[in-house]
């Protein structure tokens, strides 16, 4: 199976040392695209001042309950194309390829039309405060014009995970890194750009990431090549990344609708409280992408197990990725507990932002792995093929939880601190329905 030295052999031989292969080089590549906006974040908090790092922070969960739809929808494209990989079904594979190309174009230039014509009327909806909406529509407008780049970008990773390959992303994601540290120094220090350098440096780096990792599916020599001629939409393949990646994305969108919820509670402190939550949010980034790449790693490897039929293996692999999950969990979260403040301190030397921040992580660092081993079930359920039920059960433990606290309890108790005690509420409700859920798929496979 395995014909290039970045491919992985998700189906035979030891998984743990495979598993950390797969997922180290996607956690680097996670980490980077947070270091892209915590320089974002650091550069306009230090030279653009804490209406600007307000501006940028507040339209993070806004952003992704735009996006994650169609990021989601990418699960699909890596499910399938790992499962036909596996099987050797090169055709099918090609198939894939091209339809999910061909959807990631369509879906960004969508997107880029939504974010420029909806940002400021979706800020107004969320309560943005008046002395930063007027950036925040600024930045979100000039961020959704990327959106063409960073869909491609996303799908052509998606595929390339499906084979095992997650070092060439972190190669193309480390240039596309540099230059957009070394943009947003030249825009935002130099020029006094403000947040419309930052704007313009991100939207430039996802385009070269964009074009770097098309380049490399379109000069591999394996079933995953790209030839622009033959970008099409098949209804046949499109109606099976459908089945894995809608539920997985509008379960993703809602979620971030309850960020979205969450953030206006924010904004309702001022916007000491908002660049508080901008820096502390960031730093919460780095812990869910390390076990996110987990997660991913997780579902590769179910579904490629499941194209073959090797069913016991799919267990061993859900077994040691909890290892590997809670345990990287765990590690990081304690050191955003206990260095918190220091951590903060990148981001601003405003001693109330700082605070706030230090507020929001006393509360969510530690019991992290909570969130860890709640995306691991769905993980390899959709890994199974099996999407929409975990969706249904993900949506109601978590947006439901969390809705209910910031509507019924917060209120009663107005404090950073009760407000994200939301979160480890909310994954322990999560993880109980999944669970469930696991087990009787899993029971069901083995008929």
């Amino acid at each position: 199976m395995k014909s290039n030295k970045y491919e992985i052999d998700m189906c035979n031989g030891s998984i743990m040392d495979k598993l950390v292969s797969f997922a180290l080089p996607l956690m680097l590549s996670g980490i980077l695209q947070l270091m892209f906006n915590a320089v974002d974040i650091i550069v306009v908090g230090r030279f653009s001042g804490s209406e600007a790092l307000a501006a940028v922070g507040s339209t993070t969960a806004l952003i992704n309950v735009f996006t994650n739809l169609f990021i989601g929808i990418s699960l699909g494209a890596n499910v399938l194309a790992a499962r036909f990989f596996a099987a050797g079904r090169k055709e099918e594979m090609s198939e894939t390829v091209h339809t999910s190309i061909t959807l990631a174009l369509i879906s960004g230039i969508l997107m880029a039309f939504v974010g420029l014509v909806f940002s400021k009327g979706a800020l107004e909806l969320m309560g943005t405060p008046e002395d930063v909406i007027g950036l925040s529509t600024l930045y979100m407008r000039i961020y959704f014009m990327g959106m063409p780049f960073f869909m491609l970008y996303n799908y052509g990773a998606a595929i390339l995970r499906a084979v095992g390959d997650t070092k060439r992303p972190l190669y193309f994601l480390i240039i596309a890194g540099v230059i957009n540290a070394g943009l947003n120094m030249v825009l935002v220090i130099v020029f006094g750009l403000g947040v419309a350098g930052v704007g313009i440096a991100t939207v430039f780096s996802q385009m070269v990431s964009c074009v770097l990792v098309l380049t490399c599916l379109c000069r591999t020599e394996g079933s995953y090549k790209l030839s622009f001629s033959k970008l099409s939409m098949k209804g046949y393949y499109l109606k099976q990344i459908f089945q894995v990646g809608i539920p997985a994305g509008i379960q993703s969108t809602v979620i971030n609708f309850s960020n979205a919820l969450l953030q206006s509670s924010v904004n309702s402190f001022g916007s000491t409280a908002m660049a508080g939550y901008t820096a502390a949010n960031n730093i919460l980034g780095f812990l869910y992408v390390s076990i996110n790449s987990v997660t991913q790693a997780c579902m590769s490897f179910t579904s490629q197990n499941f194209g073959v039929g090797k069913y016991k293996r799919m267990d061993r692999v859900l077994i040691d990725c909890m290892i590997l999950s809670v345990g990287a969990a765990l590690v990081l979260g304690c050191g955003a507990y206990f260095f918190g403040a220091e951590i903060l301190q990148i981001y601003t030397e405003e001693a109330d932002v700082i605070q706030c921040g230090v507020e929001i992580l006393s509360i969510t660092t530690v019991p992290y792995f909570l969130c860890g081993i709640m995306d691991l079930f769905p993980g390899a359920l959709r890994g199974m093929g099996y999407s929409a039920v975990p969706m249904v059960l993900s949506i109601i433990g978590t947006v439901g939880m969390r809705v209910l606290w910031i509507f019924a309890f917060f209120p009663q108790h107005r404090s950073l601190y009760f407000l994200f005690i939301s979160y480890p509420a909310s994954w322990i409700a999560t993880i109980v329905m999944q669970v469930v859920c696991y087990y009787f798929v899993r029971k069901h496979c083995y008929k």
